[in-house]
């Protein structure tokens, strides 16, 4: 019989049993590679770009920030290969080119603080990508350290009280501590010593995350028991109102206290979110809806930086040269940069004050315009694509709410600064997650995106098959015992 005529299982014969071994499925680690290269060399050409507009030449500060990106993220792709190697391969590269554009952005920015400097015969300040560069360098070690210490999730789940706590202490800290020691730009959300500053409610957003996915998971017959049926919607009952009702005068306690409206409004929504997904009842979602608009009117009644911030927010030209000033630039930039942008180094982003940090947004719209800011954002919306994706695939249901809370709270604090950039929402003072300049939110934001890969690489590890001990007696075949 000819070749052509042979049938598929004469080509590739079987093993015996008639079944062909499943085909070792691909780690896609190579294609993680591959993007991470990609990211570095976007970065490297914009720093290029940025170096010729500015300087109309090239310095050695382009060689020593591409290359310590280069390194710190091959290094962060090694560690994923190696502890996590079923992760899903698109979440490093998206978080590596976003970190990669922020340091492009702060060295732009550095750029135009030492011309500014120079016109005015003052000393020229250290650049801050020095700075970001050594907390990158940080955070990829916190993030290589979860990789290799946290062999399984759902450790995390054992200590949920304890993580909880410590949660709450170090939101407590700012507020106890005096204003001296505490107090930026009129928030409370700082420990500050000489030398060394922090912000902890960036870590305590993680373990709060981790301490409700854990007692959502315990408690969840208690919240899918229906209460009062009203039109059409199961609500809870009265007394199942306990975690809600913390997270809401957790949150109320921070505006209060902090006079912190973005950590306040990230906490309490991504909590409400993470109850609605264990439940699925929008029982809560009205419940929770009507607490924060009782909590912020509150706020706005008894404390007058909310109403400065609100009537900021819907006039700022009002008060142009005071409180209206920083977002009144901000949009100024924005229309300049309209849709193409003026170029990386082309603009003047500078104008605009913290432009490193709350409003790095205004500098992406008025450089790259309104496609680099749509593309920038459609980064994150794949990002977060990709951790709900890991929570639909992952197998426990602590998996599926921590991963669906680490992932809905980037969106949050992505739709509060862009919304407050664009005057879309009163502004509270958060940054943008991996691109803005800061410490706390760099390193605080690493270790969440470790946990989302540990808890990937779960979802994604293909299923090992038990190893068959020796048949029970009763299906035992039968034998023929000869006779002695």
């Amino acid at each position: 019989m000819s070749v052509a005529s042979a049938s598929p299982g004469a080509q590739f014969p079987s093993p015996p049993g008639g079944f062909a071994p499943a085909p070792v499925q691909s780690t896609r680690r190579n294609t993680e590679l591959m993007l991470i290269g990609l990211a570095i060399l976007i970065t490297t050409l914009s720093l290029v770009l940025v170096e010729a507009s500015q300087e109309q030449s090239i310095t050695w500060d382009l060689g020593k920030y591409a290359a310590a990106y280069a390194a710190l993220f091959l290094i962060a792709h090694l560690a994923v290969r190696r502890f996590a190697p079923y992760a899903d391969p698109l979440i490093l590269p998206i978080v590596a080119l976003l970190n990669g554009l922020g340091l492009v952005l702060i060295h732009r920015l550095d750029l135009a603080d030492a011309q500014s400097a120079q016109y005015f015969g003052l000393p020229v300040p250290s650049p801050d990508a020095n700075q970001q560069v050594l907390w990158t360098t940080l955070a990829i070690a916190g993030f290589v350290a979860v990789l290799v210490l946290l062999k399984d999730y759902r450790l995390l789940a054992r200590y949920s009280y304890t993580l909880g706590l410590a949660g709450l202490v170090f939101l407590a800290i700012p507020a106890i501590l005096p204003s001296s020691f505490s107090e930026v730009n009129g928030a409370k959300i700082w420990i500050r010593l000489p030398g060394f500053s922090i912000q902890p409610g960036e870590f305590a957003k993680i373990l709060l995350i981790i301490f409700f996915a854990s007692v959502l998971v315990a408690k969840r017959d208690l919240f899918t028991t229906a209460g009062k049926h009203i039109f059409g919607m199961d609500l809870p009952r009265a007394r199942d109102l306990g975690p809600i009702l913390l997270a809401w005068m957790v949150s109320v306690g921070v505006l209060v206290f902090e006079k912190d409206l973005g950590t306040s409004l990230l906490l309490f929504s991504t909590v409400l979110v993470m109850l609605y997904i264990a439940t699925e009842r929008v029982g809560w979602l009205l419940i929770g809806g009507g607490l924060l608009a009782i909590g912020f009117f509150f706020a706005y009644q008894m404390f007058g930086h909310v109403r400065v911030r609100v009537s900021t927010w819907l006039d700022p030209l009002a008060d142009y040269n005071n409180t209206g000033y920083q977002i009144s630039q901000s949009l100024f930039g924005l229309a300049t940069g309209g849709v193409a942008g003026t170029g990386l180094g082309s603009g003047r982003p500078a104008q605009v004050p913290f432009a490193k940090t709350d409003f790095i947004v205004a500098t992406i719209g008025e450089e790259l315009g309104l496609i680099g800011l749509a593309a920038v954002l459609m980064l994150f919306l794949i990002l977060v694509i990709r951790g709900l994706r890991t929570a639909l695939a992952v197998r426990d249901s602590f998996g599926k709410l921590l991963a669906a809370g680490l992932s809905f709270t980037i969106a949050v604090q992505v739709f509060v600064v862009v919304g407050g950039v664009t005057k879309l929402i009163p502004l509270t003072g958060l940054t943008t997650p991996f691109m803005s300049y800061g410490g706390s939110s760099l390193l605080a934001n690493y270790l969440l995106l470790a946990i989302l890969i540990k808890i990937s690489d779960a979802a994604r590890e293909p299923a090992v098959p038990k190893k068959k001990g020796p048949a029970p007696i009763a299906d035992a075949p039968t034998e023929m015992v000869p006779r002695t």
